[in-house]
């Protein structure tokens, strides 16, 4: 599975951007798709989450302001942040949780950087 996040850049306070991940290889092995971020001297925090079922879950400082969807196919999920904060300056990165027959894995996308200043 690889991943290619798209949509960061320059967003203004009380501003919004839209992130969005595609996932190429066997994307039928998919069944939960995160956005993570980081920033210098964290390793990642977890911003949100989306099942293969569509359960949804937010961390509390994006929770009423970010919302996590897919898009018509499976292969792809977007961030749609809304009254951005400079807080959420980061760089934003897709994960992919998967099986395989050698059991569970994890791959990362290399990440997009989201800026939000005046």
């Amino acid at each position: 599975v690889r991943l290619v996040e798209s949509g960061g850049g320059l967003g203004q306070p009380g501003g919004s951007l839209r992130l969005s991940c595609s996932a190429s290889g066997d994307i039928s092995s998919i069944y939960q798709m995160v956005w993570n971020r980081r920033t210098p001297g964290n390793q990642g925090d977890l911003v949100a989450l989306i099942t293969d079922d569509g359960v949804t879950h937010y961390a509390d400082s994006v929770k009423g302001r970010f919302t996590i969807s897919r898009g018509d196919v499976k292969n792809v999920v977007f961030l749609q942040m809304d009254n951005l904060k400079p807080d959420d300056s980061a760089v934003y990165y897709c994960q992919a949780n998967y099986e395989t027959a050698g059991g569970y894995r994890a791959a990362y996308g290399q990440g997009t950087q989201v800026t939000v200043a005046a």
